[in-house]
């Protein structure tokens, strides 16, 4: 049994223990409803605030009432979508996006890299004068493949088209924070997907947005931009995790992983390997039998790995995004994602390299 056999930090990572201390410290001194008016509300309130600040600026934002609380990247994605017409997002967007957006054009990827061209981007503002938003996430969930948000941002800015960036993958993951404030208008993150709770999120909006926007209404929570009460045990978990000290982003031990496996299982086919992938992800083909045949004898073993998104396991439909990488519907049912955390060793990933190599000999023999 290996001593840390879970890779699907793609999907949702442990609490990390500064979370789970805030949270409970908070929830003990501060469980006051932070809208009230007496003097324990107004501490609540007071820490709500300075919490707000603290993230602006990680992000590069002057203006903290620009950061919305949320209930996590979905709820965001999808109010941000809602209010806009006339939408340009890639084609790999989560499907909290993709099934939500008032989609006026898809941006195809690299069916090699996974990466959405700059050119598709500059070509879109010549032929679509009514374009109102471009929607590009930071980093795939499913192949790890990284996207030139940076760029993006800037080209929408010329053009003078608002940029949303789905970043629930890049934080707790990849530095260069800052320049979301600097290349992005709207910004969301998912605490559970950086060592935070469930259940909470954010959202950045421009400067001096529609003040009509809002993703709930009937309260005046949020600077009114999301009625209800905030979970503020919630958000102290989650800046917690976000400020958290990690090791440098580091993908030797993944790559380590790609070329041994390569090496000892023939036929087996990596997803977007030739572009810039997040250092902790690894999508790749099986040469034979059912991807679930795999994670099951690899769960057994004590390994928790993933067939593609959470969001659509168990669904039994292709992955649009394994369709913009080119597979096709049999190699769509032998994918296998794996994605490490920080805490993931070189001996974690030996002994997931192992368990692999021993289904593939018990498949062969069953041949």
């Amino acid at each position: 049994m290996p001593g840390n056999g879970y890779f699907d930090h793609n999907a949702t990572t442990p609490i990390c223990a500064a979370a789970r201390e805030a949270w409970i410290e908070t929830s003990e001194r501060m469980w006051h409803n932070s809208s009230s008016l007496y003097r324990e509300a107004g501490m609540a309130k007071l820490r709500l605030e300075d919490l707000r600040e603290e993230l602006a600026d990680a992000l590069g934002i002057d203006e903290p009432e620009r950061v919305i609380f949320t209930s996590g990247a979905t709820e965001a994605n999808n109010a941000v979508m809602r209010y806009f017409e006339n939408v340009a997002i890639s084609e790999i967007e989560h499907p909290c996006v993709r099934e939500t957006a008032h989609a006026l054009s898809i941006l195809p990827v690299s069916e090699t890299t996974g990466v959405v061209e700059l050119e598709m981007v500059e070509a879109l503002f010549l032929t679509k004068e009514e374009l109102s938003l471009i929607s590009v996430m930071a980093a795939n969930n499913e192949t790890g493949s990284i996207q030139p948000w940076q760029e993006i941002g800037v080209k929408c800015r010329e053009a003078g088209v608002l940029f949303h960036c789905d970043a629930a993958q890049w934080f707790g993951k990849m530095d260069e924070l800052e320049s979301f404030g600097e290349s992005c208008d709207f910004v969301t993150g998912s605490a559970h997907k950086f060592g935070g709770p469930k259940g909470v999120g954010f959202l950045t909006i421009p400067e001096d947005f529609d003040p009509d926007f809002a993703l709930a209404s009937g309260g005046p929570q949020e600077h009114q931009r999301r009625a209800g009460t905030e979970d503020l045990p919630g958000i102290a978990a989650m800046m917690a995790a976000f400020r958290e000290k990690r090791l440098e982003p580091n993908s030797g031990l993944r790559d380590q992983f790609e070329t041994d496996l390569a090496e000892k299982i023939e036929g087996v086919k990596f997803v977007g390997q030739a572009g810039q992938r997040l250092w902790n992800t690894s999508m790749f083909v099986v040469p034979r039998e059912s991807n679930l045949k795999w994670l099951v004898r690899l769960s057994r073993a004590g390994f928790s790995v993933s067939t593609g998104s959470a969001c659509s396991a168990g669904k039994g439909n292709p992955s649009h995004v394994m369709e913009a990488m080119g597979l096709d519907f049999d190699s769509m049912s032998r994918v296998i994602r794996v994605s490490s955390g920080h805490d993931t060793t070189a001996d974690d990933w030996s002994a997931l390299l192992g368990a692999l190599v021993e289904c593939d000999r018990e498949f062969l023999s069953l041949e």
